[in-house]
């Protein structure tokens, strides 16, 4: 059973371990409209959805002893990147504490890209469109209608309680988000 544990890293600690080491990679696993807009410099981007553990050895000419370095927005997906790899059975995983935003705060260097609608904004647009739409149209066609809002809120409630977004998941799908 591995006993390893997730270990935090603070922004300015990664920022010179990349200028001491050329060969450390930082992960940032955030979509790639969010990568897009702005990243750290340095990071390579490996959507957390599509970031696999089967065969990255091989694909990434590491073992599983190679230290791997994830970074996120304020690093909750890195976190969950981090477990990812954990599980899989590699030892030496990091995760910047705060993220993107603690890079960005503390005035490391950064990449800024064109400016885009997060995932987080696009799930609330959507989801107060729906519930709107399922208002109006229960109002003035039918009262089934309402039930769509009901759904979105049930919706809303379950991705609170287990920080999964179908909504949020199905919008990273989209054209604009890739």
């Amino acid at each position: 059973m591995n006993q390893s544990t997730i270990k935090l890293i603070t922004p300015l600690e990664m920022f010179n371990l990349q200028k001491d080491e050329n060969t450390i990679i930082l992960y940032d696993v955030r979509t790639p409209a969010e990568y897009r807009e702005l990243h750290a410099k340095g990071v390579m981007n490996m959507p957390l959805d599509k970031l696999e553990t089967d065969n990255f050895k091989d694909k990434h000419n590491t073992t599983i002893d190679t230290p791997l370095y994830f970074i996120c927005k304020s690093g909750n997906r890195g976190q969950k990147a981090c477990e990812k790899f954990l599980k899989a059975g590699f030892g030496n995983i990091y995760n910047v504490e705060g993220g993107t935003d603690a890079w960005e705060e503390r005035g490391l260097p950064i990449i800024l890209g064109e400016k885009s609608i997060s995932l987080e904004r696009q799930v609330r647009i959507a989801a107060g469109f729906l519930v709107l739409l399922g208002m109006t149209l229960g109002f003035f066609v039918h009262q089934a209608f309402y039930s769509l809002s009901a759904f979105v809120g049930g919706g809303l409630i379950f991705a609170g309680i287990t920080d999964i977004c179908s909504m949020g998941i199905m919008l990273s799908k989209m054209p604009w988000n890739k």
